[in-house]
């Protein structure tokens, strides 16, 4: 079947669909990773979003229960250049053109994606529409432009959970295939709220393998709510979105703050520092794949890590005397990581627990479990 993609600017592309026929809207975002397109489907920070993967080839290894970052895909739609209709992996356990059919989201392929990919780079990211059924131009570009834009859109509360669960190294999500994830540690269990603003089912896989038991609470929890749980530590998730709305997470962290160990990624990091007092902005078009090296400026070394966010917190906004700027982005100077200098409380922009890099960024679970061990002895 034809599919076409409409970009708010006028900018047609056509190809061919798979996956679920009929029309998405959403923000048009590219992706650099070379692997990984189920987790980057089901990741949430990916909501209200259509992804384009640079990768020529998607779909080749199919997918399985064992790679989803969440219990479905989250992107709006997806936009390839050529999309496997087999699967040609021992893993594989439904083909990924039928895998995204059963959850709804259109499949655009068989378009030039670098020519795509180029305009966004040079344009800045926009919002688009990718439609199987309607092929005049001027309505899907229509389409396109009427859909709201994400600056001051709040979506952590759209995509966290509606209720608290708990999480620990029984669950039968904990099972990823990976051996290290079982690792035993001879130290006592330590208790972690999580807050769920588009949280990552492989983050709780860290956090139990650092020998936590996990509390995963809604967004909007107060503060009040968290601490009368008695943690020993609050993970802030990533998440989809403008972080500047999600004024409600930035008044709970000021409440915590020096009160319990606190650890924050992506959308996180942002709350952070806004926390703090700094302000955030928008990206031309964003980060996001597993190839960005982020130099620490403690021990000098530089960490290829994974990204997928679209707002930066400005380090101009930072008070230096109270939060050292820990990780910054050699792509573009952007700050990817703080550490207040005298409470327990860090954040970093990129993913952790990811790792698609040969420099193991595990490292920072492990410095959140050494900072409640010593908050707690």
């Amino acid at each position: 079947m034809q599919a076409t993609l409409a970009l708010e600017d006028g900018r047609i592309f056509m190809g061919e669909g798979y996956g679920a026929p009929g029309e998405c809207l959403g923000e048009v975002v590219f992706n650099t990773s070379l692997t990984g397109y189920q987790e980057i489907a089901t990741d949430p920070s990916y909501a209200g979003q259509i992804v384009i993967l640079t990768n020529p080839q998607i779909g080749n290894y199919g997918t399985n229960k064992s790679d989803n970052e969440a219990a479905k895909p989250y992107i709006e739609g997806l936009i390839v250049r050529e999309f496997s209709p087999v699967s040609s992996n021992w893993r594989s356990e439904q083909v990924a053109d039928e895998y995204l059919e059963r959850f709804n989201v259109p499949v655009l392929a068989e378009i030039d994606t670098r020519a795509l990919v180029r305009h966004l780079r040079t344009y800045g990211v926009m919002r688009g529409c990718i439609s199987t059924l309607e092929t005049d131009p001027e309505k899907l570009v229509a389409k396109a432009r009427s859909i709201r834009k994400m600056d001051g859109t709040d979506l952590a509360k759209v995509v966290s959970t509606k209720t608290a669960f708990s999480f620990d190294s029984s669950d039968s999500r904990n099972e990823s295939g990976d051996s290290f994830l079982s690792l035993e540690l001879d130290r006592p269990q330590l208790h972690v709220v999580a807050y769920d603003f588009g949280i990552k089912l492989n983050i709780l896989r860290m956090l139990t393998r650092e020998g936590c038991r996990v509390t995963v609470v809604p967004a909007q929890t107060r503060a009040d709510e968290v601490l009368a749980l008695k943690p020993d530590g609050v993970f802030l998730s990533n998440g989809p979105g403008d972080p500047e709305p999600v004024d409600y997470a930035v008044k709970a962290i000021q409440e915590m703050m020096g009160r319990t160990p606190i650890f924050g990624i992506c959308l996180g990091h942002q709350l952070t520092g806004l926390a703090l007092g700094g302000k955030t902005y928008k990206l031309k078009f964003g980060h996001h794949g597993g190839n960005h090296p982020v130099k620490n400026m403690i021990n000098g070394k530089v960490e290829i890590t994974a990204h997928n966010h679209n707002y930066a917190v400005d380090p101009d906004t930072i008070n230096a005397n109270e939060v050292d700027l820990t990780h910054v982005d050699l792509n573009d100077n952007t700050l990817e990581g703080l550490r207040h200098k005298s409470l327990p409380l860090f954040s970093v922009q990129y993913h952790p627990e990811a790792a698609p890099g040969p420099h193991d960024s595990h490292y920072l679970f492990r410095d959140f479990r050494n900072m409640m061990d010593e908050w707690k002895g």
